[in-house]
């Protein structure tokens, strides 16, 4: 925020001295003031809280993500819900969803790859990832 204000004040006064010495005159910048974000706002993206995803229905069940979001960055993802087909989607999600969150936190995003060998629970999860991203306004 800090560095795109001083580059349209450095911007602006260079564009208040070519005009200047278009017109044969020699221009004098004066300083501009640039308005500081207050030390309490976050640094990036949407407003902190807590954010429920869409629940997703996917072929062995229904996977829904919370997120928390503090200092404008995603710093939780808890699954409310997950694929719940028996044992082997346990043992699934056991591996795939904290594997998820895991990369989902050091992306800040839901760009990421799915989970090898768990393709639904992945696509859930997920889906339901960006929609609480979107809601929250990262």
């Amino acid at each position: 925020m800090r560095r795109r204000a001083a580059i349209a004040g450095a911007v602006t006064s260079a564009g208040v001295l070519a005009v200047g010495w278009v017109a044969g005159q020699a221009a004098v910048a004066e300083p501009v003031a640039v308005a500081e974000p207050a030390d309490d706002a976050p640094d990036a993206g949407g407003a902190d809280g807590v954010y429920t995803g869409d629940a997703v229905d996917t072929l062995y069940g229904t996977v829904q993500v919370e997120i928390t979001v503090a200092g404008g960055e995603l710093t939780d993802v808890e699954v409310l819900q997950q694929t719940n087909s028996g044992s082997r989607s346990d043992q699934i999600n056991g591996r795939a969803l904290p594997q998820l969150t895991e990369e989902a936190l050091a992306a800040q995003s839901a760009d990421i790859d799915a989970a090898s060998g768990a393709t639904y629970s992945s696509q859930g999860y997920l889906t339901s990832l960006q929609s609480a991203i979107d809601a929250a306004g990262l």
